[in-house]
């Protein structure tokens, strides 16, 4: 990945695995390799003379053997799955937590509310 271009992003979890992505997933063989000619390639600004201390992004991973244009289609049509599911898990969490929200004095006149 070009860790110089603005759209990088990695994220270092507890465990100390690292993230490493396109803001604008156009990097169909992340976290190793972005296009050779990505269209929204600019590179970042803002690290013109910073000095990086403990925080910079450890070296990446081997990229695994045998890692080819079949395995980069499966993992897309996976994150196309998750994409698809998200709205409607959100929603369902939203609706749970305003449900949570409302008094027990509500949740009783709802409950013996007549219906017409």
């Amino acid at each position: 990945m070009r860790e110089d271009c603005k759209h990088f992003q990695s994220r270092t979890y507890a465990s100390g695995e690292v993230a490493r992505m396109c803001e604008l997933d156009l990097a169909p063989e992340a976290p190793w390799r972005c296009p050779d000619s990505c269209p929204a390639y600019a590179r970042r600004l803002a690290d013109v003379n910073w000095s990086h201390g403990t925080l910079v992004t450890p070296p990446p991973t081997e990229e695994p053997s045998g890692f080819d244009a079949d395995s980069i289609a499966l993992l897309d049509e996976a994150e196309d799955i998750v994409n698809a599911v998200a709205p409607d898990l959100l929603s369902q969490v939203q609706r749970d937590r305003d449900k949570a929200e409302t008094s027990p004095v509500q949740r009783l006149r709802d409950r013996f509310r007549r219906r017409r």
